[in-house]
């Protein structure tokens, strides 16, 4: 089949889409930004409205920039921000709040409650994630709980809620379509992993009508077919929808147990393929969904971090150290060598695999010969620490030696970050060619499905590698310190 197809990737801070041949080669890419709404209470959140808009926005702007047929288009793949909690009209579509952004720990106090601690075993023992604020569940409860007349729509089946690609999916099919793939169904705190299936118990924990929760499809199914808002002249199917992180897994040819990957974003996605049996994290990672397709479901090992690539822009925006994240690589080669100075990024909180939503951050072992160049080493550097903590933790639990760590994301241009990654895991660090595995991964994977390719898709990206150069003294001294700091701000 000849044509084209296209793939949203909705990030965090905005939008992208992506084009690509009956090859499977990225051909174009158009982004747009969307307002990062942060209140004097910390609270994050987005404007759904804004988001879809950007949407249909930077699809017609692809098609556009391209110059190519749009009537030879022939699919849409959708990637998208995971947790991240979204609740609107079931009759008219419109978002009935503001999203709550992932990283938003508002809903901490309906995790605390003591119903809700009272089940923590049978919350992880189904759900394979931590008791956390951090997940979709408490985030719709407190959507259903404080937007005024919610509560009354939802008694009447008249709300929809869910993670980012269900909202999407609704709109670009006019509501015909209320469907979420699941590996974003894993990531709500409400899906049974094990009888892949909305868990109505836990869903009367947090007050949520199963009934409307979205319908759970194979990340590979046609979700509905969508003109773009009357973009297109005839409706093309919506096929291959990931969470981004899951996307980046496929994307980055993650198929088979024990290979895995992260991706460096604002927060970051430590991913391991354990194949079709899960495994139970004993170390303070979580166990997800990887996929499921034609029916047949993978599980991953999962470790989140709140604050990776977000750390480089406090750098940029808050602190007004660097004026882009370019700066940091020189600043870092420029800093004292034996300098010890770590920086713990816990603003809101610590994920995996500490799980301590009152940690603070911190700043240890600065002294008087601490300058910027310092500084920013150790925020640079607090990436790779926190990453190396879950992918030490997968190891163990997983029980398998990591041969190699796929990354993904815009910091790994960062050569230093690179370099320093590879020393302080002990292991290669592989770094494609191209930036965009979420929106690649979720094209690659619908692109499969409609026809377009095969496997030989996966040979379009090439790669730098990176290999260990520090001594393994310094490397266990290094790591050693990081652990310091950590406990310096657990609660």
């Amino acid at each position: 089949m000849s044509g084209y197809l296209i793939s949203v990737d909705q990030s965090t801070q905005g939008t992208k889409a992506l084009l690509f041949n009956d090859k499977g080669q990225l051909m174009q890419r158009t982004d747009l930004p969307h307002e990062q709404i942060i209140n004097e209470e910390g609270w994050v959140s987005h404007d759904a409205d804004e988001i879809y808009a950007n949407t249909l926005g930077v699809i017609r702007n692809l098609v556009e920039a391209a110059g190519i047929n749009k009537d030879e288009v022939k699919g849409l793949a959708i990637s998208n921000q995971r947790e991240t909690s979204v609740m609107w009209d079931r009759l008219t579509g419109q978002p009935l709040a503001k999203a709550i952004v992932w990283q938003c720990a508002r809903a901490t106090a309906i995790t605390e409650r003591p119903a809700i601690v009272k089940e923590t075993e049978y919350i992880e023992s189904r759900t394979g994630l931590k008791l956390s604020p951090y997940f979709s569940a408490a985030k719709i409860s407190w959507l259903l709980e404080n937007v005024p007349g919610a509560g009354e729509k939802a008694a009447r089946h008249e709300v929809c809620h869910g993670t980012i690609d269900s909202y999407l999916v609704f709109r670009l099919t006019d509501g015909q379509a209320y469907r979420t793939d699941y590996s974003n169904a894993s990531r709500t705190m409400l899906f049974d992993i094990f009888d892949l299936k909305w868990n109505e118990k836990i869903c009367d924990l947090f007050g949520i009508d199963v009934a409307n929760m979205p319908e759970v499809t194979d990340s590979n199914a046609v979700y509905g077919y969508t003109t773009c808002g009357g973009f297109f002249n005839t409706p093309i199917p919506i096929c291959g929808v990931l969470g981004d992180s899951h996307a980046a897994l496929f994307g980055q040819n993650c198929r088979r147990v024990g290979e895995t990957k992260t991706t460096y974003g604002t927060g970051s996605s430590i991913m391991m393929n354990i194949g079709k049996t899960p495994v139970k994290s004993t170390h303070g990672v979580v166990t997800s969904l990887a996929w499921s397709c034609n029916g047949t479901a993978e599980y991953v090992l999962e470790g989140n971090l709140n604050y990776t690539g977000a750390t480089i822009t406090w750098l940029k925006t808050d602190m007004e150290l660097i004026q882009s994240a370019a700066e940091t690589e020189a600043l870092a080669e420029a800093a004292h060598r034996d300098d010890d100075l770590y920086l713990v990024p816990a603003f809101t909180g610590l994920g995996a695999p500490y799980w301590d939503s009152h940690a603070k951050a911190a700043v240890v072992g600065m002294d008087r010969t601490t300058r910027k160049a310092e500084f920013v080493r150790a925020a640079l550097e607090s990436i790779a620490y926190q990453i190396s903590d879950v992918i030490f933790a997968m190891t163990q639990d997983a029980h398998i030696r990591l041969g190699q760590l796929n990354v993904d994301g815009g910091p790994t241009r960062n050569k230093y970050l690179m370099q320093f990654q590879s020393d302080i895991i002990g292991t290669k660090v592989v770094v494609p060619d191209a930036e965009e595995l979420s929106g690649i991964g979720a094209a690659y994977m619908g692109g499969m499905a409609l026809g377009l390719w095969g496997d030989e898709v996966f040979d379009n990206i090439g790669h730098t590698t990176y290999v260990p150069k520090m001594p393994p003294a310094r490397r266990d001294s290094k790591l050693a310190g990081w652990k310091k700091a950590v406990e310096r701000v657990l609660q």
